[in-house]
């Protein structure tokens, strides 16, 4: 049973949560789980005037995914950041690759769920996820949010991303504050969470 984790990152919070998700779906027994990034789309120049080029840097070494790899994944798990409500530009511009997937039903049936980042509280998390999965809908997925089971995403006593949609992880405006304990296991939780649903499926 493969999950396939299939992110975006231009700073790395997005690429800790995916860390995250991909270490909570390997906790499923017979779970293979792969960690894959889309292609970028912005110049390298125009990453070293947004004070991003370490962070690639970092993400180099992190294959880039292909329509076959979601071909061969029972779940996909994707994760974006925030950009005034929606997904970033290249998760967008990847999924507009997928057209032939969506023609031939190749996504069928699958599993999706999406995870996210955001500026502030109310920067557009909910309205993210949500908006990602009129997308998987029309690829024919069984879509998977983050439960309430995962109570972590009712505290108080913190500010903290996470909605029943999906895991999320507020960045702050400076984008200086990376995901916290709460916001990382919430992750974890939905890496679990999709995981075992997949399995499940595929069982049957």
């Amino acid at each position: 049973m493969k999950v396939l984790v299939v992110f975006y990152s231009l700073y790395g919070h997005i690429r800790q949560m995916a860390d995250a998700v991909a270490e909570g779906a390997r906790q499923v027994p017979a779970a293979e789980v792969e960690v894959k990034r889309v292609p970028e789309t912005m110049s390298a120049d125009l990453i070293g005037q947004m004070g991003a080029a370490e962070a690639q840097k970092s993400m180099a070494d992190i294959p880039v995914v292909t329509h076959d790899d979601l071909v061969a994944a029972d779940a996909i798990i994707f994760g974006t950041p925030t950009r005034f409500g929606n997904m970033i530009a290249q998760m967008r511009n990847f999924l507009d690759s997928t057209g032939p997937l969506w023609s031939s039903g190749a996504l069928v049936g699958k599993v999706g769920s999406v995870f996210t980042s955001s500026a502030t509280q109310h920067g557009g998390q909910e309205s993210t996820i949500l908006s990602f999965h009129t997308t998987l809908l029309h690829h024919g997925m069984v879509i998977a949010g983050l439960p309430y089971a995962f109570a972590g995403q009712m505290t108080l006593d913190e500010i903290s991303g996470g909605s029943p949609y999906g895991a999320s992880t507020i960045t702050g405006g400076d984008g200086s504050r990376m995901p916290s304990k709460n916001e990382l296991d919430g992750a974890r939780f939905q890496g679990q969470y999709v995981a075992g649903i997949a399995g499940k499926l595929a069982a049957r």
